[in-house]
């Protein structure tokens, strides 16, 4: 079998590499010629499906019949590629399953169906959404760590790690590829997963639109839009303002966001993006986790601490963001420039005690008022070739990432006097810059039904901190980590439906700067911490059951070294130690369907046992070897039925089942009990020439169980439980207006 040129030119096949990445997918060999087309440019950024044409000998092309592979998806192998040949575990969601029918507020709504990922919504916009990934990222107190979280090629992760998934817009989402397992080392540094989302590019007719929805708990949502595009360039402008009264006491939040993007095809060869994000959100109040008796007392109170001193935190975020690509006849290069700025204001609860000035001169404390002002940019570049070897194709990608934040950092105390929460003097003067610098190199080779991938990358971060506050003595220093992390894996189909797959790889988890901040001596910077590392195998099957059924099943090991956990938790701040050693294994399932023209099925099961596999001492308290690691349930269950029996009317029906959460490492404190959650919604949707018109109504926590949404692990107060809402309303209705 073999594609001719008049084939790829009639089914708008990408460049001959792209076209054998697709077709090596069916064992079809190719020889596609023809040019990089703008119209493909833009099918890459809508629904980046391939077809390819079974020229069988003796048949015309008007006998020929189209067969349609999967989409493709870069997450992982960075060149575009069909997740059903590649040997690692990677899912798709597209914009419709991730937003339709949602509120479209944070990633919560729009990562359930991936098996392996735990999305836990704290109902807490302080402090953002806690995400794990196989296990990575659990302990996270704030925001995402140990997650590499990717916005059209752009790090919402800093380079230590730790990141935020606020400042995204789901509004302009066009899909998001979710990579676990050992091939998420080629990433970096605090990459046990990769979560990579893509804005969509304007196209089309300009059109204007507007929503506005309203939602229980005094929560309200608007938002305004203009996109369009040709041929020549596409634009996108989306802005929203969301704010909430909270399910719970001291819970509200006001968050603006701003997205404009600019897609510009100086020629047949090229595309060049820009983009600019915002985020303000000032005054979000932090309710703070409870204890077990106080969420039994009274779930939906704040904790004392949060109303005493008015717990709240600040941000302004701002960004640009800079994407080309340009096709030669010998490969592709790819390019990614990005910079911007990040404010943060946060007042803490720690005791007026703990910060006062120690009787011992050793012991420090920087306050319990955040404020640093923050500084980033980067670089991504990378080169993509294939080699046509005749009967195989040899895909080779290198590369080089550049990321740097500089932090000017003040710490003040949160009282002056008698009176609480407000700022007081300064305890802490730092100026924190992080480097990171990576090299790397990744190779696929097809091989008819054998599909072989290896990948190489040098990690390197260093931390470097100016103590401008020597009052309590300079804890100036640096520090740099270094490693090596190679990846391997292998595809092969054994049934034309049927792929089996395996991989290894190795990772690094360095410490974040606040797990440095107070990890030394007396509260000092912890520059003996070391990284923790990691070696990873998966072994999988892929497989198509019918038409319009997919299956993918994962089973795997993950051993760590040098885990990070906490060493003591004194004053409001913890310390942590390299103690642990850990072993999680693990099964994945996830269940795709197209039951009817109508009717579509989800199904995502995931059981990990992770435990510790050596013992260590935290906080004075032994912690033995079998011990449960915290955050992470054995089990968890997502279904989705999703009904749409007429083109103005959808409905669809969720559930998830997650099993209990151990809250801290020696597994005696009261877990958070296992639940199950339904939640309903329906669309309509009415036109009247050139105006569309929507509604949408939605009910989560349908059977209005009482549950604990998040937990905050290892919460020095006894402060583990932060529960979800009862049941909770939401309607919502938009019209849109296209022109000419």
């Amino acid at each position: 079998m073999s594609l001719d040129s008049a084939a790829c030119d009639a089914f708008a096949l990408p460049t001959s590499r792209d076209a054998g990445h697709a077709c090596a997918a069916m064992n079809i060999n190719r020889t596609c010629n023809g040019t990089y087309k703008k119209n493909l440019q833009k099918d890459r950024s809508m629904r980046l499906k391939l077809t390819c044409i079974a020229l069988l000998p003796g048949l015309t092309l008007a006998e020929q019949t189209p067969y349609e592979i999967d989409e493709l998806v870069i997450t992982g192998s960075r060149y575009e590629a069909s997740g059903w040949q590649l040997p690692f575990s990677v899912n798709r969601i597209d914009a419709e399953q991730a937003t339709l029918g949602k509120p479209g507020v944070n990633l919560s709504e729009a990562l359930g169906s991936v098996p392996g990922l735990v999305v836990q919504n704290r109902q807490n916009y302080a402090q953002d959404l806690q995400i794990s990934s196989r296990g990575f990222g659990a302990r996270s107190a704030f925001g995402i760590r140990g997650i590499k979280l990717l916005a059209d090629g752009v790090p919402l992760s800093n380079p230590d790690g730790q990141g935020q998934a606020a400042t995204f817009d789901l509004d302009t989402l066009e899909r998001i590829e979710v990579l676990r397992g050992p091939f998420a080392s080629v990433y970096g540094s605090n990459s046990g997963g990769v979560i990579q989302l893509f804005s969509r590019d304007g196209e089309g007719p300009p059109k204007v639109s507007l929503d506005t929805s309203q939602a229980a708990y005094g929560t309200s949502r608007t938002r305004v839009a203009a996109e369009g595009g040709n041929d020549k360039a596409g634009f996108i402008i989306n802005r929203s303002h969301f704010e909430t009264d909270g399910y719970r006491d001291h819970s509200g939040a006001i968050l603006d966001k701003t997205f404009a993007k600019l897609t510009l095809y100086p020629d047949d060869l090229s595309k060049l993006s820009l983009s600019f994000s915002e985020l303000d959100q000032n005054g979000t109040q932090d309710p703070q986790g409870l204890t077990w008796q106080q969420v039994q007392s009274d779930r939906r109170s704040a904790a004392p601490s949060a109303l005493l001193f008015n717990t709240r935190k600040t941000v302004d975020h701002r960004q640009f963001a800079l994407n080309y690509e340009r096709s030669f006849a010998a490969g592709t290069w790819q390019s990614t420039l990005y910079s911007g700025t990040r404010r943060v204001i946060q007042y803490q609860s720690i005791p007026r005690l703990a910060q006062l000035p120690p009787r011992d001169p050793d012991q420090k404390h920087s306050g319990g008022v955040i404020d640093f002002e923050r500084s980033f940019h980067g670089i991504g570049n990378r080169w993509i070739q294939s080699f046509d070897l005749g009967s195989s194709l040899l895909t080779v990608t290198t590369g080089l990432d550049y990321d740097y934040s500089r932090d000017d950092r003040q710490g003040y105390e949160n009282f002056v006097g008698d009176t609480l929460g407000v700022k007081g003097d300064l305890r802490r003067d730092e100026r924190n810059e992080v480097t990171s610098l990576s090299p790397y190199v990744q190779a696929a080779w097809q091989l008819g039904k054998l599909d072989l991938q290896a990948g190489l990358r040098h990690s390197q971060v260093e931390f470097d901190v100016d103590d401008r506050f020597l009052s309590n003595g300079d804890d100036s220093g640096s520090v740099t980590y270094r490693e090596l992390t190679p990846t391997l894996g292998a595809s092969y189909a054994l049934l034309p439906d049927l792929n089996a797959y395996a991989s290894w790889g190795k990772g690094v988890e360095t410490p974040t700067l606040n797990e440095l901040s107070y990890s030394g001596p007396g509260n000092s910077f912890g520059f003996d911490l070391r990284p923790a590392t990691s070696e990873q195998i998966e072994i999988g099957l892929k497989a198509r059951l019918a038409d319009a059924t997919s299956l993918q099943l994962a089973l795997f090991q993950i051993d760590t070294d040098d885990e990070l956990v906490v060493a003591s938790a004194l004053g409001g701040r913890n310390s942590f130690q390299n103690a642990a050693q850990t072993r999680r294994r693990g099964v994945e399932l996830a269940l795709q369907s197209q039951l009817s023209e109508t009717l579509r099925a989800n199904l995502a099961y995931t059981q990990i046992d992770a435990t510790y596999s050596k013992d260590f001492t935290s906080n004075g308290r032994l912690i033995e070897s079998g011990n449960h690691l915290p955050g992470i349930p054995a089990r968890s269950l997502y279904g989705e039925l999703a009904w749409q029996p007429l083109g103005w009317f959808s409905t669809a029906v969720e559930g998830l089942y997650r099993s209990k959460l151990y809250v801290e490492d020696s597994n005696t404190a009261k877990a958070a009990p296992s639940y199950a959650l339904f939640n309903w919604q329906a669309r309509f949707e009415q036109k009247a020439g050139a105006l569309t018109f929507n509604q949408v109504l939605r009910i989560d926590n349908l059977l209005d169980r009482k549950y604990i949404g998040s937990v905050i692990v290892g919460d020095g107060n006894g402060r583990y439980y932060e529960p979800g809402p009862e049941r909770a309303w939401y309607v919502g209705a938009g019209v849109q207006y296209q022109f000419d």
